[in-house]
């Protein structure tokens, strides 16, 4: 019989689960931090419009950094905490400088599509570990950006 971790999770799948939330993890502190940017320095006849979504989007980000950090340690592990491992894991890139409102509404929107895809993956590893806490963690975040997806995109056209 495999080890299990405190809360009766197969440890081995626990420990895969909980590299992938490091990696969400670390794309949601780039992703946060790029959100900021846009709403500090949008400019245009969008801006009251952009400004307010973008509070939205970093608002949100921040309440799920916590919400990915405690549940690495409620799996038993520890979750990354210097910029110097996020920079290094991100698939999100930083930005600077963007103001323009098309301009980080691409950005936001493939920024979406790299958490979506981590988190999908994230989604089977929990599925296979019966671990119902991330699973159901991984739901909630995927039903929003999906949304927003469509959301985003209908603004561009």
């Amino acid at each position: 019989m495999s080890a299990l971790t405190p809360i009766a999770l197969n440890t081995d799948l626990s420990e895969k689960i909980a590299a992938q939330l490091n990696l969400l993890l670390s794309n949601y502190q780039i992703f946060y931090q790029n959100t900021r940017g846009f709403h500090w320095n949008i400019t245009g006849e969008k801006f009251f419009e952009l400004h307010l979504k973008f509070e939205e989007l970093y608002t949100d980000s921040l309440l799920k950094v916590d919400e990915i950090a405690e549940r690495i340690l409620t799996l038993g592990y520890t979750p990354l905490h210097t910029y110097t491992d996020y920079l290094s894991k991100s698939v999100i890139k930083e930005t600077q400088n963007v103001t323009e409102g098309r301009v980080a509404i691409e950005n936001i929107l493939n920024a979406l599509h790299s958490l979506l895809k981590i988190e999908r993956e994230i989604l089977s590893l929990s599925d296979e570990a019966n671990d119902e806490g991330t699973n159901a963690l991984m739901s909630d975040y995927i039903r929003l950006q999906e949304k927003w997806v469509w959301m985003y995109t209908a603004w561009l056209k």
